[in-house]
This record gives structure tokens, C-alpha cells and sequence, in this order.
């Protein structure tokens, strides 16, 4: 595990040894000895101080950490350099666990700008990585970004839907897709929890960051409760915005999904305020951005949902030679 990914290694190790507790193997599964070294000049190295010669070798990162003063630059040199380090000391093979996929959202040309996304992949490639496996990323197309790892992309839906379906009624719900590029998403909750569909439609102001110019209701929420899944949420103003305009349509108790809580400044007070003002109940994330148990518990309106499971049975599957995509549906 690299520093940042260490809550969520253990988490996943721990699901892990039970799976094959379960299956009768030899269980019992140690993260392996390694440090990180962050230099005065702020250089980073991965040291490797166990013998992995020849190991089926699975590295675990957190690049956007909330816990760590770390950047997401710092934290993705970590992952480049324990990858390189591992392919170094002759590794069999080299899985990459990252669910949050840094620079996902720079996937295209709007301007005069690189393809961000595209580098990273040739990055992780370059450093020795066969696989790597994330979770929804932010656009499909990255898949095609690689030449030889192979990207495994999970979906955290199944984990949160099941999480919904225990914990809050789903009789007199609706699912709101908060944009257009969202729709599919909450298409798919929408069909497994058996409810309505409606589209919050917005159109965004390109020209500055993460700026909504205007949004329009299609769908009917009066009197309803409203479920708004969503691969992420960044600065929380999609959410925020959606749920004022499901409010305005006489909506009753508002719920947000997402498979990434990174919460980026000023999401926090976005959400808290919401939350004061009754527009939004709750939102439900998961550990793939770890909060710690201290944020759970002061923070009223947030609920965690574990994706460590989901991660330790891909994991056997794949090296038991069991499908993967069958634990998707």
C-alpha cells in the first residue's frame, strides 16, 4: 500500500482473508513491508522491503486523501514510483487499485489543452503496471487510453443501491439524473429500485471552473422523495443547485449518491448549509475517498458505504480466474 491508500488496503485485505476463509484457502494475507520517502526537495521514492520476486503484486493508492496534507500530484508520484519499484524488483504481476482515477475529467479538447487523462495512462503504463482498477470513472473513453494494462472499471451502484434499499424508503421515491451526463446512471438506479425518472437539466458556463449558467426540471417531483446519484461530487454546486430546483418543484426529502465524496472547497460548507436549510437529508458516499470515523460522526447529513468488498472479491475473482463482470450486474 502506498501511504494514502493504507485505510482502504486494510479494509480490502481484511474482506479479502474472509472471502477466503469462506472458500477454504490458505488465508491469513499481509500487506507487504514498504516506505515512503518524501525528500527535502520534495522528491518521492517508494521503497519495497519485502522479496515480491515473482508475486502476483497489487498496489493500493488514495490519490485525493483527505487525511494527508499530501497533494493529489504528490500522491500520484508515490503510486508511479511504488509501481516502478515493484516492476524493479521483478514483480510477476502488477495490478493498480486506485479508485479515484487522477485527471479523469481531462479526457477531451475543449480548447488549446492536453488530454491530461491520456498521459497518466502512459504514465502507469511506463512504470510497469499490467492492470489497473478504478471506480466509475468520470469518462469511459480513458479506457481506450491504454495499449497493454489492462483498466478494470468497477461500479460502485450495486453497493450504494443496496445500502438505499436497507436504510431509506423507496415507495414514494424519484431518481433525478443532476445533468445529462448523469442520466444513464440514474437511469440504472431508477430501473433497480423500481421507481420514476426524472432529468435536471443544466447548461454550464465553459468559460469559467465548475460555473452553472442555468438548470430545468423534466419530470414530475411533486410530493416525492428524491434520489440523485452521481459519479462524484467535486465543489457539491451540481447537487446543491439540482436540489433548490426540486425544492422550488415541491419535492419533499432529498438524498445524494456518490461513488466519489471528494468534497473539494467550498463543498463542505455548501453542504452543511443545504442540509441546515432542509434541501438536502443526506448524502451517501463511499470509502473509496476515506473521511475517517471522526468526520462520520460529526457530520450528520453523511453516511459512509464501504466499496472494500466489492474490491477483495474482484480481486480473488481474478486470481482464482472467476468472472469479473458478473459481480457488476
Amino acid at each position: 500500500s502506498c501511504a494514502s491508500g493504507l485505510p482502504l488496503a486494510r479494509r480490502i485485505l481484511n474482506n479479502l482473508n474472509k472471502i477466503m476463509k469462506q472458500e477454504k484457502q490458505l488465508g491469513g494475507l499481509e500487506i507487504i513491508r514498504s516506505e515512503e520517502i518524501t525528500f527535502a526537495n520534495g522528491e518521492i521514492k517508494t521503497v519495497i522491503k519485502d522479496n515480491i520476486r515473482g508475486a502476483d503484486l497489487y498496489i493500493v493508492q488514495a490519490i485525493d486523501d483527505p487525511q494527508s496534507p499530501k497533494s493529489i500530484n504528490d500522491n500520484l508520484l508515490a503510486l508511479l514510483t511504488a509501481i516502478n519499484a515493484a516492476y524493479q524488483s521483478d514483480a510477476d504481476s502488477i495490478t493498480v487499485i486506485s479508485p479515484q482515477f487522477p485527471y479523469s475529467r481531462q479526457e477531451r479538447k475543449k480548447t488549446r489543452e492536453g488530454i491530461t487523462a491520456k498521459q497518466i495512462a502512459a504514465f502507469m503504463e511506463m512504470s510497469g503496471a499490467n492492470r489497473v482498477i478504478t471506480l466509475d470513472i468520470h469518462a469511459e473513453a480513458i479506457q481506450g487510453f491504454f495499449n497493454r494494462t489492462r483498466l478494470e472499471d468497477l461500479h460502485a451502484s450495486n453497493p450504494l443501491i443496496g445500502y438505499i434499499r436497507k436504510h431509506f424508503p423507496t415507495n414514494n421515491m424519484v431518481v433525478a439524473a443532476a445533468g445529462v451526463g448523469s442520466a444513464e446512471k440514474a437511469r440504472y438506479y431508477s430501473q433497480r429500485l423500481q421507481t420514476d425518472f426524472a432529468i435536471v437539466d443544466k447548461a454550464r458556463d465553459y468559460s469559467k471552473s465548475s460555473v452553472i449558467e442555468s438548470m430545468r426540471l423534466v419530470g414530475n417531483v411533486r410530493d416525492k422523495d428524491i434520489l440523485i446519484p452521481d459519479d462524484m461530487i467535486g465543489t457539491g454546486g451540481t447537487i446543491v443547485n439540482a436540489a433548490k430546483l426540486l425544492r422550488l418543484h415541491h419535492a419533499r426529502d432529498i438524498y445524494a449518491a456518490c461513488s466519489l465524496p471528494f468534497f473539494n472547497p467550498p463543498a463542505l460548507d455548501v453542504l452543511q448549509e443545504a442540509f441546515g436549510r432542509g434541501e438536502i437529508k443526506r448524502v451517501i458516499g463511499t470509502d473509496a475517498v476515506f473521511w475517517g470515523d471522526d468526520f462520520i460522526k460529526k457530520t450528520p447529513w453523511y453516511v459512509e458505504v464501504s466499496i472494500a468488498p466489492l474490491f477483495a472479491q474482484v480481486i480473488y475473482n481474478i486470481n482464482t480466474k472467476r468472472s469479473v463482470s458478473a459481480l457488476l450486474k
